[in-house]
């Protein structure tokens, strides 16, 4: 990737395209994307959000909503995850899709407007998922409030972008994955307890308390509670018969840390989030997606982090020694990393 951001060019979306192409950090890439946007069609604010891959429940949220009261957000994440019109996990290669245009020029139809987006003076927005085979990495939504709605030239402007920035959300979790002098506060498990309309009920005196307050360096919003309301909103979409995916999300916390935050039901009106060091497993998964390796390479990636050398990993797999060496030489070339104890060091966040 490039070391420093491109001049501006005359077309927009050659200027994200080349954004796109620089070393940029998931906050400051998202930033600079929507300044570029911003250039070239009106909106009045956003949500682009960071996704699980496997789940697709939101995580890192970057979301600018006049007017909305904090204590509503439950409400309006609440509502997303129930209203599968335009829906993110919807959406995958299909461009990008306005409010006005998937009802028919009737929001009422949308759930999440009737709810919260109405209240806000929202009149239309254009959805764009970002996913390629490895997984669902983000969305991006804009919102107009006074603006005329978005004409079918601008979704397929906006539509053209989805490759470029895909591939450049996946970058920046590929780049998480670091060898790091810093050592950051090791995380605990928590445990929040929420209500049907995800108000926090209870949580764990210390643990839960800590967890909920750590800001990631380049994160001006703590990902964490945001994290808990999506889990417990992408449950309560799967018991409406609604789902997007297991309730779960993998959320990266600064430096090598990874949480997990799992949504689980605990009674008629109790949900469950717990939150907890991402295992060994997880966090081989995200690295394996994130910089894109094929399914032999997860596989040898998965048994090089249980310490079996090259002809321990030859006999296990049925492949000769030369084959299993190019696999591994083809992750190290993939992840940028030099040696095999500098892999699974980055892999596993450990020295």
């Amino acid at each position: 990737m490039d070391e420093h951001p491109p001049g501006r060019l005359d077309d927009p979306a050659e200027r994200v395209s080349r954004l796109c192409r620089v070393d940029l950090s998931a906050k400051r890439l998202r930033e600079s994307i929507l300044a570029e946007i911003r250039t070239a069609m009106p909106f009045t604010g956003h949500v682009f959000a960071l996704t699980d891959p496997v789940t697709a429940v939101a995580s890192a949220p970057l979301a600018d909503l006049p007017g909305l009261d904090f204590e509503r957000l439950p409400d309006l994440i609440r509502a997303r995850y129930l209203t599968v019109l335009n829906r993110w996990d919807t959406l995958r290669g299909t461009g990008a899709h306005s409010l006005l245009g998937a009802t028919d020029g009737d929001p009422e139809r949308s759930l999440l407007w009737r709810t919260t987006q109405r209240g806000l003076g929202v009149t239309d927005s254009a959805m764009l998922a970002f996913a390629d085979r490895y997984g669902r990495w983000g969305f991006l939504e804009l919102l107009r409030f006074h603006e005329s709605p978005f004409t079918t030239g601008e979704l397929t402007a906006l539509g053209e972008l989805t490759a470029p920035i895909t591939a450049a959300l996946r970058h920046t979790v590929a780049a998480t994955f670091i060898e790091s002098a810093t050592r950051l506060p090791d995380l605990g498990p928590a445990v929040v307890l929420l209500d049907d309309t995800l108000r926090v009920r209870s949580q764990t005196a210390a643990a839960a308390a800590s967890l909920l307050r750590l800001l990631p360096p380049d994160e001006p919003i703590p990902p964490v509670p945001a994290s808990v309301y999506n889990a417990g909103a992408a449950l309560l979409a799967a018991e409406a018969g609604t789902p997007i995916g297991p309730a779960s999300a993998r959320i990266h916390l600064g430096g090598r840390r990874w949480i997990t935050v799992k949504a689980d039901r605990i009674g008629p009106h109790d949900i469950a989030v717990a939150l907890e060091p991402s295992t060994a497993t997880e966090r081989l998964d995200l690295f394996a997606r994130a910089n894109g390796l094929s399914a032999r390479e997860s596989q040898v990636l998965t048994l090089l982090a249980t310490g079996l050398d090259s002809h321990e990993l030859a006999a296990e797999l049925f492949l000769s020694e030369h084959t299993v060496n190019d696999h591994v030489k083809a992750i190290l070339g993939k992840s940028g990393t030099r040696t095999r104890q500098r892999l699974l060091s980055r892999v596993l966040g450990v020295d």
